[in-house]
């Protein structure tokens, strides 16, 4: 999968792309999935740490050095979802480990989202470690707003730069002029307030595609859903066979679908199915 994946994106454009690959499991598991994958051209991996529920922080800490040495590595704190509680200190040590290059953010939770920040500035490398968001409950705000960060009387401010959310998979055209919108706020002096109020529909749109209502269990059914309807997918099946909508997912995609029209890449994706398909 990883390899036609890879062709795929190769053959698709001229311009240089990043090949990140997923790495998940054991220690042992973990450094075989990064050799694979930079076997066959990956640049980076990103790291799942659900496997460590039971572990300490000392003992990540060293499971993410020895698969650094491997390929640079990408941490995704969406392992708090699998139990996994990470401290400040924790991202402190993970940012300084020299093969470490990103950060996605995923905790859903601005607390823990501070202490990565925290953490990595500590380590003096927001300079080297990307921060990327992928809390869907604050994507737009997450992209616009600066972060402060003090440590002995020095501020240092800094923005996440980027965003890694499974929801952008789906009305992706639309999500790429909503990034521009937040990358240009950036630099004004007050945040437009149209552009806050979309957070708050971006975030809706969301609580459907991904079925918080029902604990995130038919996020990927959701999102297949949306695929569905534009043509892209003939089904909603997942590797799991048991997995798919929550209870009364698929009417909250009947409400964003209605509510939201405009958010969506629908027309984008009818101009290009045949193309794509072909």
């Amino acid at each position: 999968m990883l390899q036609l994946a890879a062709e795929t994106a190769s053959a698709w454009t001229e311009r240089p792309l990043v090949l990140v690959a997923g790495l998940a499991g054991s220690t042992r598991q973990a450094i075989a999935e990064a050799d694979v994958a930079r076997g066959i051209g990956y640049h980076a991996g990103l790291l799942s740490l659900a496997a460590m529920k039971s572990a300490s922080e000392d003992e990540i800490v060293a499971h993410c050095e020895a698969v650094a040495r491997e390929i640079p590595l990408v941490a995704s704190t969406c392992s708090s979802g699998c139990g996994v509680l990470l401290s400040a200190d924790f991202w402190r040590r993970f940012a300084e480990i020299d093969n470490v290059i990103a950060i996605k953010i995923a905790p859903f939770n601005r607390y823990r989202t501070l202490d990565v920040l925290r953490g990595v500035y500590a380590a003096g490398a927001l300079d080297r470690v990307t921060l990327y968001t992928g809390n869907d409950d604050h994507i737009l705000l997450d992209l616009t707003l600066p972060f402060d960060l003090s440590d002995k009387g020095v501020t240092v401010r800094t923005h996440i730069r980027g965003g890694l959310l499974g929801h952008w998979s789906v009305w992706t055209a639309a999500a790429i002029k909503q990034f521009e919108r937040c990358k240009a706020a950036r630099d004004q002096p007050t945040v437009p307030a149209d552009l806050l109020a979309l957070d708050a529909r971006v975030t809706d749109c969301n609580s459907a595609f991904f079925d918080v209502a029902n604990d995130f269990h038919g996020c990927i059914a959701g999102c297949h859903e949306v695929l569905r309807r534009q043509g892209l997918l003939k089904g909603i099946w997942c590797l799991d066979p048991e997995e798919g909508l929550g209870p009364g997912q698929m009417q909250q995609i009947d409400r964003v679908y209605k509510e939201h029209a405009d958010l969506s890449d629908d027309d984008f994706v009818t101009a290009h199915l045949q193309k794509w398909l072909a």
